[in-house]
């Protein structure tokens, strides 16, 4: 770009652009958005889920009450609510034991732990979909870093893209088949065992001659 000096000459200046792929959101510092204090604020959050006391999992109330109270923990911060801190809110339990109730699977490794009431259940799902459905409008509303958001989308709500290849054997039928070729085949293979059946009977016949020779 050139500028106008006050003395009517012009001077050049370099305008130093980005290397390839500088625009990248997973190159260096490019996807980061850190603000003073977001460190602190989201151990804050969860040192709160930490400290939160186990409820009566068949307890509907209970679990309802729950439920909103971490919605509103990440409302009021303002940051996105995530399927893991939702399930720690359940009295420490796993993503892979929130995945399990909200598919309908079983409850594996837990050994002592019955499984839950159907309505607990549903209302579980229920809350698990919402987050779903907020992951999904972030994405289409350019509210979260691309990279990011297909990686939870693949972990948490089981997302793919790939690309299936349906093969079918090429099986002939007896249908495939002329009546003329398969009736040659067969007559094929019946000369060649009268063949074999007569060679097979001149050697005996050669071998009887001689002893009577003998």
């Amino acid at each position: 770009m050139a500028t106008k000096k006050q003395d009517g000459t012009e001077s050049v200046q370099v305008v130093k652009k980005k290397p390839r792929g500088g625009n990248s959101p997973v190159i260096g510092n490019n996807g980061l958005m850190v603000n003073p204090g977001d460190n602190a604020k989201i151990l804050n959050i969860n040192i709160q889920i930490f400290n939160m006391r186990n409820i009566d999992m068949d307890d509907v109330d209970a679990v309802a009450q729950r439920l909103t109270e971490y919605f509103k923990l990440y409302a009021d911060a303002d940051l996105k609510p995530t399927v893991v801190g939702m399930a720690l809110s359940l009295n420490g339990h796993t993503r892979q034991w929130l995945w399990s109730v909200a598919h309908g699977k079983p409850i594996g490794g837990m050994g002592y732990e019955a499984n839950l009431r159907p309505e607990v259940a549903d209302l579980i799902k229920k809350a698990y979909f919402m987050m779903e459905n907020q992951w999904e409008t972030y994405m289409n509303s350019g509210k979260i870093n691309p990279v990011s958001g297909i990686f939870l989308g693949k972990n948490n709500f089981g997302y793919q893209d790939k690309t299936e290849y349906v093969v079918t054997p090429n099986v002939q039928q007896d249908n495939d088949y002329d009546p003329n070729s398969i009736r040659e085949r067969y007559m094929i293979e019946d000369k060649s065992d009268s063949d074999s059946g007569s060679d097979s009977g001149s050697d005996f016949d050669s071998g009887a001659e001689t002893d009577s020779d003998s």
